[in-house]
Parts: C-alpha cells; structure tokens; sequence
C-alpha cells in the first residue's frame, strides 16, 4: 500500500494544523508569518488531494468538518512531537526555563530554593509564574509547571513531590491558650482564621461532631492562600489551615506549632511537563535538582512516608 504522507507535503500539514488549531486562516498565517492567501491556497490544496472538506469557512473564522476535526488530532500530536525532538536535538541546555506554579507554593517553598538551582546551572536562566489560571503546557509558553491535583493531565507526564494534605497550624500565642495537651474540639472556641468549609473538613477529619446547639463559630479572616492566613494567625495569636510542607522552616523554627496528626485533602503536589520533552535538558536538570531538593526536606519525607495520604495515582 502506497504511503499517504508520499503525496502530501510537510508545509501542507504545518498549516492546516495551525489553522485547525488556531479557528483561523488570518491568525495561522500571523502565527507562520505568511499571507493569509498562502494559508488558504494550502488548506485548499490538502482538501483537493483527500477529496473532501476539511473546514467550514463562516464570516470570521473557520470550523472544522468531522473529517477536518480527525485528521486535526493526528496533525496536533504529530507536530508536537516533532518540535519535541527537534528542541531536544538542538538544546545545549541554555536558555529560560520557564516554570509556572500556585502562589503559595513559590512563596513558601520554591523560591528560596531556585537560587541553589542557579548556582548549579548558571547557562539556565529561570522565569517563575505564578498565574492562578492553568497554563497550557502543550501549546503555552510555559516549560514546566507545579500544580496541585490528582496527578492526571492527557498528554502531560506528572512527577509526584509530596502531598498537598492541610492541619491545623497554631500560633505560639494560641498553642499556650489550647495548653499542653489539646484536644481537636478544643479548636472549637480557638480563634480560627480560613475558610468555613476548609475548617469542617479538618474538624470531620478529627472525629469531632457538633449539633446544632454548639456549632463552630465562623471563622474571623478569610484569604486568597494559604500565606496570607498562616500570616494573619501568627500576627493575632490565633491558628490557621495550612499545608506542614509549605510551613516546615517557621514549624522547626518554633514560630507555628502543628498540634495534631490530622489531615485532609486528596491532593498532592506534581511536577507536570509534556511527555514528549521529557529528554530536554534544561527540563531534566529541573526535575533532577527538585527531587534532590524534595529528598532534603524532612515535612516533605514525613508526609511522603504515609502512603494513605496520596492520591490513587500516586500509589500505582
């Protein structure tokens, strides 16, 4: 059987693909830096060599036609794949490596730490993201992300770090209101900041049960992380959710306590980057340096020792 692709140039596939990707002759031809003329002619040609429309050309923009929408995925994953080889063979791994991640997670762990990675890799150069909205890794401007799930994202390789399990974090002031040997219901009457729903996990998490005659009472301060709310515990003398990794230097240096063994959440902390550029280099000296850096923190390896507390990917 005769090949297909034998008949069909590269440069026909490169532009259908960025138009079916893009709804768009006009923004494909900006993207190719060519004329939008060019990307029509091409489409149109490919349509006359398979016999069959591949778009539907509307007012100001084009859809794809059930033929157009299969052969897209195909051209999609194909086209990945081969600027993931090609950026591999020519990486000599300089360059930016450009690292998008949640708040909380830069502040508190990975930026203190990116100077180390620096000084080890000094021809890397790092842009740190810490955008709420989830970058697209495939087609974004993006190398890596660290986000927070259940590690499953098509198309994406996920490296677990840790889980992203919550507790109780107590100031000293409210460790000495709680006394020496606190109880979870205790909590009850603490002066908690976070949000209401967050609290009823950690307190159903605890065993603790409460009717409608004593409810918690609704905590005080709410705010957008994690940082913010550990920050305002430690300033108020009152106690706050929060993650024992994200926290693990002000817990040793004794400014937070964590008072009890409870935890609750899924969730766990990944490494994620396209499959295909596994190989890049400044990728995996990246993934290497980090895991050393997860190696080296004791909270880390004391959640990552209880195999209960990770999501099912994680345990496969």
């Amino acid at each position: 059987m005769p090949d297909p692709l034998a008949s069909i140039p590269l440069s026909a596939i490169r532009v259908f693909e960025a138009a079916a990707r893009l709804g768009s002759f006009t923004r494909a031809a900006r993207e190719l830096g060519i004329t939008q003329a060019a990307v029509s002619w091409q489409v149109k040609a490919l349509e006359r060599r398979l016999d069959q429309p591949l778009f539907r050309r509307l007012t100001r923009e084009v859809a794809l036609t059930p033929a157009g929408e299969r052969l897209a995925r195909a051209a999609t994953e194909a086209m990945t794949a081969l600027r993931g080889a090609l950026s591999d063979l020519s990486d000599t791994g300089d360059g930016v490596l450009s690292i998008t991640t949640l708040q909380t997670f830069a502040t508190q762990w990975l930026a203190g730490r990116l100077g180390a990675f620096q000084v080890a890799h000094p021809k890397i150069a790092v842009r740190l993201d810490t955008d709420n909205k989830v970058a697209d890794l495939l087609r974004g401007d993006f190398d890596v992300a660290i986000r927070g799930g259940l590690g499953v994202w098509p198309g994406l390789e996920a490296k677990l770090l840790f889980p992203a399990v919550q507790t109780v974090l107590c100031s000293a002031a409210a460790m000495a209101e709680l006394g020496p040997d606190p109880r979870p219901a205790d909590l009850l009457r603490a002066r908690r900041i976070g949000w209401e729903g967050e609290w009823s996990q950690w307190f159903k998490a605890a065993g603790v049960r409460f009717g409608d005659a004593d409810p918690p009472s609704a905590p005080g301060i709410t705010a957008d992380t994690q940082t913010l709310e550990v920050a305002a515990a430690l300033a108020n003398g009152g106690v706050a959710i929060g993650s024992p990794v994200m926290f693990g230097r002000e817990i040793a240096e004794g400014r937070l306590f964590q008072p009890f063994e409870v935890y609750f959440g899924p969730n766990a902390y990944w490494l994620v980057y396209p499959a295909d550029r596994r190989r890049t280099r400044k990728i995996a000296a990246f993934r290497d340096w980090l895991f050393e850096e997860v190696a080296k923190d004791p909270a880390a390896q004391k959640l990552l020792a209880r195999p209960e507390l990770l999501p099912p990917a994680a345990r496969a």
